[in-house]
């Protein structure tokens, strides 16, 4: 029998194929979804159904699409996609949505991105909660519900063309100098998304060179796991970008939602510097407009947002936060540290080939290299993210908090501690493991490193 509570998360389903969850479950999860769906008043008479290249994914999605329509409702199923193309669908056709992915996990694991229509995220306070609680009911009795009229429609339909088409009309690269560009799928939907957008296989080609690195679609991960936010994962990448003498290059993620860029020495671009050369290109196109920024990205993204004359929000981790803000204040962007960005001209979603759009048009359209241009955006010395195991982390929490009794302190996410010398950390817990994740920022390396040291010995002892 599947206990669901252990692969339903606070954002989404994700657990291991077959030993945690299995096509029986995710018949169970498909027909929770339509009820769902239909007793909160949810205007759907079609739920649109994605996966990505894994394995199990086909399967998976076939048995949820199965429990779907055993509860009166019908499905757009769309095949092969990215995660942003799911949300496309969602948002241009106003349907809820479920992608099938396991995002940059290992082959073994598995998942569902669910959304409402008009591609509004589903977390744990917005009704992931009740359609666990419906999934395992229908588990624990043994069957779904037999439906007694005909099976409502199940239509196929490749949306991939006008996505691309879409992605097109939000950032014109038609005008940007020759760029050459390496690319690394790793095996991942970017091999399927990539060539549609940035190349000439559904739209006339732009004023790109691309130098394809593992575009083969499989879901077994050959080459490396398809987690960029690992620096192993970009070895192949900082590699192939100096032996090609490169402008750039990128990296996406398994289900392509995340775009992970190193310039043309190699080295990675932060997140933040991303989010920042983001948010002032969209800060051009919506004046004044709100932008989002979790608590752990950098502080030149605040900084720079208000050099640009934008109002920085900043929000908790995690990507039905950021929606939520996004929603709340009309933001026009957000972006992350784990590389996630979100745009109000995409629905409040979150798409990492819109965000290498805008940073191919950024670089494209003066003449210096990206490490030039990326320098105006990094203004501080990061640890990045360091993880403790930590059996009690409210105790560990308090501890830290009273050893910097001076520091200014707040508990939006964790524990963030304010220098008056602008350094800053924040410690906080993992919402799945006995973790502790800490991010030290400083304004040099020489203080990040000390205070990271400092901190790191209390976590640890």
């Amino acid at each position: 029998m599947s206990d669901l509570s252990a692969i339903v998360k606070a954002y989404d389903v994700r657990g291991t194929v077959p030993e945690q969850w299995d096509e029986r479950a995710a018949e169970a999860l498909g027909a929770a979804f339509a009820q769902l769906l239909r007793t909160s008043g949810e205007p759907a008479g079609t739920v649109a159904v994605a996966h990505d290249m894994r394995e199990s994914s086909p399967g998976l999605a076939a048995a949820f699409t199965a429990g779907v329509r055993s509860e009166g409702l019908g499905v757009l199923h769309l095949g092969l996609g990215s995660t942003d193309l799911l949300y496309y669908a969602s948002g241009s056709l106003d349907l809820p949505g479920a992608m099938f992915t396991a995002s940059h996990n290992p082959a073994a694991y598995n998942g569902i991105k669910m959304c409402r229509g008009g591609a509004r995220p589903i977390g744990q306070d917005t009704g992931l909660t009740e359609l666990r609680d419906r999934a395992q009911a229908l588990l624990d009795k043994g069957e779904t519900r037999p439906l007694d009229e005909p099976l409502p429609p199940l239509e196929h339909r490749d949306l991939l063309p006008a996505y691309a088409a879409h992605l097109r009309t939000l950032v014109d690269l038609t005008g940007i100098r020759p760029l050459k560009v390496v690319i690394d799928a790793g095996n991942g939907m970017g091999g399927h998304t990539v060539p549609a957008v940035l190349g000439d296989a559904a739209l006339p080609s732009l004023p790109l060179e691309i130098v394809p690195l593992y575009f083969e679609l499989d879901g077994s991960f050959p080459n490396h796991e398809a987690n960029p936010l690992d620096p192993a994962n970009l070895v192949d990448l900082q590699a192939a970008v100096r032996e090609h003498r490169a402008d750039l290059g990128l990296a996406f993620d398994g289900d392509a939602d995340r775009c992970f860029v190193v310039d043309e020495r190699g080295e990675p671009v932060s997140p933040s510097a991303i989010t920042a050369l983001v948010a002032v290109r969209e800060l051009a196109k919506h004046p004044g407009a709100a932008i989002i920024h979790n608590l752990i990205t950098s502080s030149a993204v605040p900084e720079i947002v208000r050099e640009h004359g934008g109002e920085p929000v900043r929000s908790r981790v995690g990507h039905s936060f950021i929606k939520a803000e996004m929603a709340r204040t009309n933001a026009a962007f957000g972006g992350e540290h784990s590389a996630h960005y979100y745009f109000r001209d995409f629905w409040f979603a979150d798409t990492g080939m819109l965000a290498a759009m805008h940073l191919l048009a950024a670089l494209g359209e003066q003449d210096g290299p990206l490490s030039e241009l990326g320098r105006a955006y990094e203004r501080y010395a990061s640890s990045g993210e360091i993880n403790s195991t930590v059996p009690d982390q409210r105790a560990k929490l308090a501890e830290v908090r009273a050893a910097y009794p001076d520091a200014e302190t707040d508990e939006l996410d964790g524990l963030t501690l304010r220098f008056p010398d602008g350094a800053w950390v924040n410690l906080r817990p993992s919402n799945t493991e006995p973790l502790l994740r800490l991010n030290v920022e400083a304004p040099t390396p020489e203080r990040m490193v000390a205070l990271r040291d400092e901190v790191l010995g209390l976590v640890r002892r």
